[in-house]
Parts: structure tokens; C-alpha cells; sequence
């Protein structure tokens, strides 16, 4: 008896990109990238076009997958931390502190306080430094490159701070499990000091270019526009959140490394247009600096101490001691080698990244490297709105409507 292989199922466009507009028929299918890595990201739009009107728009992720979650699985629970550097590129740093404080939470470890406001100076200097490339590559997306000069000018300033405690500008690794990779060096306090004396001016300066410029109003207020409701119901966060007005800030609602000792406020918008979520960033770059002066404030009071924990079982021990204690130099040598073991359990954290909700879960067996590691990245779900914001708006609008949303292919895709 023979049988007929079935017919391979081709999708048609509507599958793809869903129902045309009523008593629209001739609508055309065509890609809108994939994108060079230099923009946002590899990203793959495929657009259902009346004309130069949207119709639909169906994002194609996966261009830069990386394997990094199952990569995690195979390495110590220390040397995972490389990898979270490499999801959202724009911010090493809140990567590592999501997931240390996901591990730390899963082991019980108490962090000093003197690592703690590291952390946060360090992620608030990292906040600026992805919004100030957000804002450069939008601005550029419009045709407006002074901004883009500008931005990267102080980014330049924030990466070699960054650089100063880590020796690297980017891929810092620096937030370890149970603290930080090494001490500030010396001048780290006076250099912070000298950039956030620059910084308010500066970010005035962007202001002065953008807020008012009727090409910039034209281009963005009223343009990919989502409220509340809809932006909630999408899983939005972040400044696409509140740039609909919700005042949600995970640094506020569920507070974690000492932020509800910090005095600042959530910049919310009205309407959720591309023109909200600009001044919802610009407003969030002026309280990263006011967050990252109180700061300083604390560590010039504070002085020298410890800055990672003194758990043992984590933390390995000072070089002092490896010199002349043996046991000290083998529980270093299987720190480095072994890793250590969490108990059986999971454990997750969130935290407020650049972009928006960032959660980290892991899963122990007892061993000493992670079950499973999986990130929520807010990249990935705040693509799920495009669809939504682009109906109905030219291609052009499209252009400004994917730099607004600021999404980093790298932590969609990981």
C-alpha cells in the first residue's frame, strides 16, 4: 500500500502578519531588515503594507541566538557570570546583578553594605550610559546627529570609569556572587565626583537640542502611541510602561541592594507615544544622578571596607593567607575549579534594568554548577506592543517606533 506524502503547507501572507485592513486586498509583504548588528540589533521585521501604511507588522527574532541559558548550565555558578555580560550589551552590569542577587538569594549570602552601594552607584552609571546610547541611535534614526555626538561623548566618560574599576569597558563581569570582583582603586571617588558634577549640564544640553524642536514634535508626539491598559495587557515595562502614566518601577515596588534608602522619584508620561518615552528616559538619566550622587555621598563617609562577603564558602579567601596557610590555598584551588553548591532549590530576582523588568531564575540540584537558568528578558516582551503601536502609521513612523521601544536583540534573543 503506498502512501502520498502530504503537501508542504506554505503560509500565506495574512498568516504571517494577520487579516488585511477591510476592503484593503492588494496589500504587499515585504522584510523590513534583518538589521546590522551596529543598529539595534539583528532584528527581522516582515510588514503587510497598504501603500506606505502598516497594516501589520510581524517581529522575526533569533538572529543572534547565543545559547547563553543553556550555555549557564555548563559552567560554575561563578563563571556564568561572563555570560550575562554578553545578553543586554548596552548593560553588563545589571546583568550581573540580577542574576548574583538570584544566587545570593538561593544561598542565603549577606552582601556587605559597602558592596551594596557599589552596586547601585555602578548600575545607575550604567542606566545613563545605555540611555545615552537609546537617545544617540534614536536621535541618528531621525536625521539628528549632533545628539548622537553628544551622547556618545559622556558615554565615553561612564565606560572609562567602568574601565578604571574593572579593567574593562564593557564586558565588566565586575558583580560577582556575594559582592565584587575586586576594591575600588583610589581615584574611582574623585573621577565619579568630576562626571556628576558634568553630567546635569550635559543632559540639559540634549534637552536643548530635542525637547522643543518642531522636526523632533513632528516626528514623534502623537506617533506610536499605546495606553495603559494596552501596554499592562502587552507585558510592557520599563519607559514604555511609564510613559502611559503607570508608575511602576521595580526599584520602588520591590525594592532590592538598599534602594528604598535612596530618595528619588519615577518619571511617568501621559499619552505613550514616542514622544513620552523620550522624556521618560531623559527625566530617568537626571534621578540616575541624583541616585548615584547619594551614592557617593555614602561611599566617601563609609571609607575602605570589605567588599565581598565573608561567607567562606563563596568568597575566597584573601591572597594574604594563601601564602602561608595550605588550607587557605586548597579551598582556594577548588573554589576556582569546583565552584561552590547552592542547596537543592530555585530561586528569583527581579530588578529594574535599563529597559525595563529584568528576572532572573535559577534552579539548583545541589551541584556546583546551575539546573537551569532562565532570564525574562523585558527586550523580548516589549516587542510583543509593536504590532499594536504600528497599525495605521506610515513606514517612516515604523523607523522612530523601534528606537523608541530601545530593544537589544542580544537579551531577546539570548
Amino acid at each position: 500500500m503506498s502512501q502520498t506524502t502530504p503537501a508542504l503547507h506554505v503560509p500565506t501572507p495574512q498568516e504571517i502578519t494577520g487579516p488585511a485592513l477591510a476592503g484593503k486586498a492588494d496589500t504587499m509583504v515585504l522584510n523590513m531588515g534583518p538589521h546590522h548588528p551596529s543598529t539595534h540589533g539583528v532584528l527581522r521585521l516582515v510588514l503587510e503594507l497598504d501603500g506606505e501604511i502598516v497594516v501589520n507588522v510581524a517581529p522575526d527574532v533569533g538572529f543572534l541566538h547565543t545559547g547563553i541559558e543553556k550555555t549557564m548550565e555548563s559552567k560554575t555558578y561563578q563563571q556564568a557570570v561572563v555570560l550575562t555580560d554578553r545578553m543586554d550589551y548596552l548593560a553588563p552590569l545589571s546583568n550581573n546583578l540580577c542574576y548574583a542577587l538570584a544566587v545570593e538569594k538561593l544561598m542565603g549570602v549577606e552582601v556587605p553594605e559597602r558592596a551594596q552601594v557599589i552596586r547601585v552607584l555602578l548600575v545607575e552609571l550604567q542606566r545613563i550610559s545605555s540611555h545615552l546610547v537609546w537617545l544617540g541611535t534614536h536621535a541618528l534614526d531621525l536625521a539628528a546627529m549632533t545628539v548622537f555626538l553628544y551622547a556618545f561623548r559622556e558615554r565615553e566618560q561612564i565606560l572609562d570609569i567602568f574601565e578604571l574599576v574593572s579593567g574593562a569597558r564593557m564586558m565588566t563581569s565586575y558583580i560577582r556572587v556575594g559582592g565584587l570582583a575586586y576594591d575600588l582603586p583610589a581615584d574611582f571617588l574623585p573621577t565619579v565626583d568630576a562626571f556628576l558634577k558634568l553630567m546635569p549640564a550635559r543632559v540639559d544640553e540634549y534637552e536643548d537640542l530635542l525637547t522643543a524642536n518642531p522636526l523632533w514634535l513632528e516626528r514623534t508626539v502623537g506617533v506610536g502611541a499605546i495606553d495603559a491598559e494596552a501596554a499592562v495587557a502587552y507585558g510592557l515595562s520599563g519607559a514604555n510602561l511609564r510613559a502611559t502614566g503607570v508608575p511602576y518601577d521595580v526599584r520602588k515596588v520591590f525594592p532590592y541592594s538598599g534602594y528604598e534608602t535612596y530618595d528619588f522619584e519615577v518619571p511617568v508620561g501621559k499619552t505613550g507615544d514616542i514622544y513620552d518615552r523620550y522624556r521618560v528616559r531623559v527625566a530617568e538619566m537626571r534621578q540616575s544622578i541624583r541616585i548615584a550622587r547619594q551614592a557617593w555621598e555614602r561611599l566617601s563617609a563609609m571609607g575602605p571596607g570589605p567588599y565581598i562577603t565573608a561567607d567562606r564558602k563563596v568568597a575566597p579567601p584573601p591572597k594574604a593567607e594563601i601564602t602561608h596557610s595550605m588550607e587557605s590555598l586548597i579551598h582556594h584551588f577548588k573554589l576556582w575549579t569546583e565552584g561552590f553548591k547552592p542547596p537543592r532549590g530555585d530561586a528569583y530576582v527581579s530588578i529594574e534594568s535599563p529597559r525595563g523588568v529584568l528576572g532572573c531564575y535559577v534552579v539548583s540540584d545541589g551541584g556546583p554548577k546551575p539546573w537551569r537558568v532562565h532570564f525574562r528578558s523585558p527586550s523580548f516582551i516589549n516587542l510583543q506592543g509593536l504590532p499594536h503601536m504600528a497599525r495605521g502609521r506610515l513606514v517612516a513612523d515604523l523607523v522612530a517606533l523601534v528606537a523608541s521601544l530601545d530593544p537589544v536583540l542580544g537579551e531577546v534573543d539570548r
